[in-house]
């Protein structure tokens, strides 16, 4: 029986009710868990933004070690989850305990290397991103006090990305969610003086943060010995070894952490330069990121759910119902740009009102407004392909050489070129620093229509 009239038989059958009951099941929890991350990020900038623009700046700034750090994370967790999925698809929990000590295990290790740097380097770290004394003395004191979060940040965010595979998604926003509450509550009392504390501004910031991880910690451990219902992470995991799924790991994994540490140091790199734009353009950048953050929160726990789905049902061993999921997905991508786009051009003008900005920055905000709107049409579509269905079908190497092409390739060098060669104005360089989600569009649609993304990677 041919492709097209398999998938048609497949079509008739298959109860749309149903699939979309399980994507709602899972984005739900996964959009409110990317809400309470961006919530965490906006509490620092209101009240920041309230202390002034410097500490606004610094903390921005500062948290881009973090940020680059999370991202591997990202990336290892997301590399992890190509084959815990598809391993789910076959009800194999021992590989996927086996995936998770090795998953755990580098994260051990990375997170040592970056709280180890940071503690050691804090103001050549600040140094990177801005030249203006005053905010890198201000991002050092952050620094000094955050890096201490990031073992024990690393362990529930690699937990909670890996359960996922596992359709267990409901602990994150019950984790993130309680972290968000006290992060707020804490960075109020210690940033401002709040119940006979002393007023720490900056430092108050990082000191609740740090504060906050702990207790997601503590809530994964309770939930790991109580009441996961399909794993428990024993601490032998970590040492176990299985020459296999280490080669798989590294075959699979490794270009997916590659594509976020490219990413990520795409990123910084832009904020960097940014950064030699001027304070105001520094403080724009930091409120246009968090709005971006808001638009973009249903397209990635859309992606989230696309790569538990289609991984799990490619590692079942069915390829033609994988391609009507992936479609399906496809689409939701479309929409969820648009209403990302509509969402920026809403309430960035809303939420710029209620800071402490100079009216440069204040101009620089709007202008920057409409240009991350098409950015995040952008980003919706190619998360959902790249980060989502790609990444399902074992495709990562493709997403690195899409990814780092259009960002290394040609945003930052045309914005370095526009920076710091032609001196164009500072809009000027911001459109070609966020250009790239436009620019690789054609590559991540012609590699999905070619449906080399469709494999089952997991062992008999």
């Amino acid at each position: 029986m041919n492709t097209k009239t398999n998938t048609k038989i497949i079509e008739t059958k298959e109860n749309k009710q149903n699939f979309y009951k399980s994507v709602f099941s899972l984005v739900l929890p996964l959009a409110l868990q990317n809400l309470i991350n961006v919530s965490v990020s906006t509490a620092d900038v209101v009240m920041l933004g309230k202390v002034g623009e410097t500490a606004l700046s610094a903390s921005s700034l500062a948290g881009q070690a973090y940020f680059v750090m999370s991202l591997i994370f990202f990336g290892l967790t997301s590399g992890a989850m190509i084959l815990v999925a598809q391993y789910w698809g076959k009800k194999n929990i021992e590989a996927i305990e086996q995936i998770m000590g090795i998953t755990l295990r580098v994260g051990f290790i990375i997170a040592a290397i970056f709280t180890v740097v940071v503690l050691a380097f804090p103001g050549q770290i600040m140094r990177i991103f801005t030249n203006e004394q005053v905010v890198i003395a201000e991002g050092v004191k952050y620094l000094r006090i955050i890096a201490c979060s990031y073992i024990i940040a690393m362990i529930p965010m690699v937990y909670t990305n890996l359960i996922r595979g596992v359709e267990q998604v409901v602990i994150s926003t019950v984790v993130y969610g309680t972290s968000l509450m006290v992060n707020i509550v804490l960075n109020a009392i210690f940033i401002f003086g709040l119940l006979g504390c002393p007023a720490m501004g900056i430092r108050g910031a990082a000191l609740g943060t740090v504060m906050a991880r702990v207790v997601e910690l503590l809530i994964v451990i309770v939930y790991d010995r109580k009441f996961n219902p399909v794993l428990k992470f024993q601490p032998k995991m970590l040492f176990v070894k299985n020459k296999e799924l280490n080669h798989d790991f590294m075959t699979y994994a490794m270009p997916v952490i590659l594509n976020e540490l490219a990413w990520g140091c795409g990123m910084a790199t832009v904020t960097a330069i940014v950064g030699r734009l001027g304070q105001a353009a520094v403080a724009a950048n930091s409120v246009i990121q968090v709005g971006r953050q808001m638009a973009m929160i249903l397209s990635f726990g859309v992606a989230g759910a696309t790569s538990i789905l289609v991984g799990k049902t490619i590692g079942e061993g069915k390829t033609e119902l994988a391609r009507i999921y992936a479609k399906r997905f496809v689409k939701m991508a479309v929409i969820l740009g648009l209403f990302g786009a509509v969402i920026i051009l809403i309430v960035m003008p809303v939420a710029g009102s209620f800071l402490t900005l100079s009216d440069q920055a204040r101009a620089y905000l709007h202008n920057m407004t409409y240009v991350m709107s098409y950015f995040c049409f952008g980003q919706s579509i190619n998360t959902i392909l790249i980060v989502g269905i790609f990444r399902a079908g074992g495709d990562s190497k493709v997403g690195l050489l899409i990814d780092m092409g259009t960002l290394w390739g040609f945003s930052i060098v045309m914005g370095s070129l526009a920076a710091f060669v032609f001196k164009w104005p500072v809009m000027a360089v911001y459109v070609c620093l966020v250009s790239d989600e436009i620019v690789k569009l054609p590559f991540s649609i012609k590699r999905y229509r070619s449906y080399k993304w469709l494999n089952n990677v997991t062992r008999e």
